[in-house]
């Protein structure tokens, strides 16, 4: 398949630039990491080749057709451009072979990167000469018939489907009214990054998707971290935090990856804000969990203050979104078209799961609220401290009966703020046990 790339690769590098910048800032453009113009890594490409040869074998094939591929892979090992450049070499291959009225419609449930893979799409050519090509599930399910299915359906962060009925969306599973609606569904997804109830998939019914995809030959696995450019010492500290809740001591990373951790917040501030003042780490931000109260939807009379803030002691700072509303129209024009982290005032602001899932920083400033605890040597997830309802609340399974998975969750939150940095994670936790612990395994 390499020889399409390579066809296209220095005409697209030339009339467009934004789409494949220079070497300096990479890792800097939301833009570039979902590009589909990646030289991937063979691990990668093996799965798009066979995935590619798998699909048109099934579009040639009524018997094949229906089939589900399904792709595991945790943050930061590649999902997002394995996804874009199966994406893309579909299309090319359709062109190729001359097929005609080829329908191939790339899905997200994730505002940020709908605007990424618009761009993307728009840039080469896809939205011109094919139409509407990336969308979000629920319009695409509302629009498309189980009578005319696509040819395939891709889904990205798929455990971000909903799995309940929610306003628009009247059914109960997306991702099997997708199936229903395309000769071909491919997902990537990644249990651990579930954050709401409404996204929770019940074990069984997960076992369910991947074991018919494994009697196809069609399950995938990402393995290679790729994200977090740090040693396998470092990789395992943070996953020994955000997975087994425990806390070792912090190793000296030999590669230049950096963990700190820091007494005050304002502290964190003026690090991030200095390493974002340089050019190869200008995307360093500041993220928390979701411990203090926002909703996008009040007004302003419905609240005492100017912003929805992340309130410690002294010093506080806006939720993420906040200091948009300030802007002049054109400013607000072009954030339209970049990702949260890309926009400049949002130095002054404090990123959520909601604006910074499935995106890298340079530095992730990462605040610990107060739902992270640290009791007799281990790491505690409380719900009781938590402000995002959707976590929270009850979910009720398909048996009928209520249950909570707010620790789960929430763990599943911290884990994705911990694991956005590819340069360095900077640490300040609410809880003065926990940052004792933290301070203790940093000496």
């Amino acid at each position: 398949m390499n020889h399409i790339f390579q066809r296209i690769w220095y005409k697209l590098r030339k009339t467009d630039p934004d789409l494949f910048p220079n070497e300096s800032v990479i890792k800097d453009s939301a833009l570039f990491k979902a590009s589909p113009l990646h030289k991937l890594t063979q691990e990668q490409e093996d799965i798009r080749d066979r995935i590619i040869e798998k699909v048109f074998s099934a579009l040639n094939d009524q018997n094949k057709r229906g089939q589900l591929i399904f792709i595991d892979g945790e943050a930061g090992t590649g999902k997002t451009v394995l996804n874009s450049s199966t994406f893309y070499e579909m299309y090319l291959k359709a062109e190729e072979q001359k097929i005609e009225n080829f329908q191939c419609c790339l899905l997200v449930n994730h505002e940020e990167q709908i605007t990424v893979y618009e761009q993307i799409a728009e840039k080469l050519g896809l939205k011109n000469k094919y139409g509407k090509v990336v969308s979000k599930p629920t319009p695409f399910i509302n629009h498309h018939s189980i009578d005319q299915p696509i040819d395939v359906a891709f889904i990205d962060e798929a455990h971000l489907l909903l799995t309940q009925g929610k306003q628009s969306y009247q059914g109960k599973n997306q991702l099997k009214d997708i199936i229903e609606r395309a000769k071909v569904t491919i997902v990537m997804f990644d249990e651990n990054q579930i954050l709401t109830t409404e996204q929770y998939w019940e074990a069984e019914i997960l076992n369910d998707y991947r074991k018919s995809a494994d009697e196809n030959g069609n399950h995938f696995k990402l393995t290679k971290q790729m994200r977090i450019t740090a040693s396998d010492e470092t990789i395992s500290w943070i996953d020994g935090f955000t997975k087994e809740k425990r806390i070792s001591k912090i190793p000296t990373d030999t590669t230049g990856y950096e963990i700190k951790v820091f007494e005050q917040p304002a502290e964190l501030e003026t690090a991030i804000k200095e390493k974002s003042a340089k050019e190869e780490h200008k995307l360093s931000r500041m993220i928390a969990t979701y411990d203090w109260e926002y909703s996008q939807n009040s007004s302003v009379e419905k609240r005492m203050q100017k912003y929805w803030e992340v309130i410690i002691g002294e010093w506080k700072k806006p939720w993420n979104r906040e200091l948009n509303k300030e802007l002049g129209k054109k400013e607000k024009r072009k954030n339209r078209s970049l990702a949260w982290a890309e926009q400049s005032q949002t130095i002054d602001e404090i990123g959520s799961t909601f604006t910074i899932q499935g995106f890298d920083l340079n530095y992730a400033g990462v605040i610990l609220g107060p739902s992270v605890k640290y009791r007799n040597g281990e790491i505690i997830f409380d719900p009781n401290e938590s402000h995002n309802l959707k976590a929270t609340r009850k979910r009720t399974l398909s048996n009928g009966t209520k249950k909570e998975f707010g620790e789960t969750l929430i763990q599943h939150e911290v884990r994705v703020l911990m694991t956005r940095g590819v340069n360095g994670l900077y640490i300040y936790a609410c809880d003065k046990e926990l940052r004792e612990a933290l301070k203790e395994a940093a000496k």
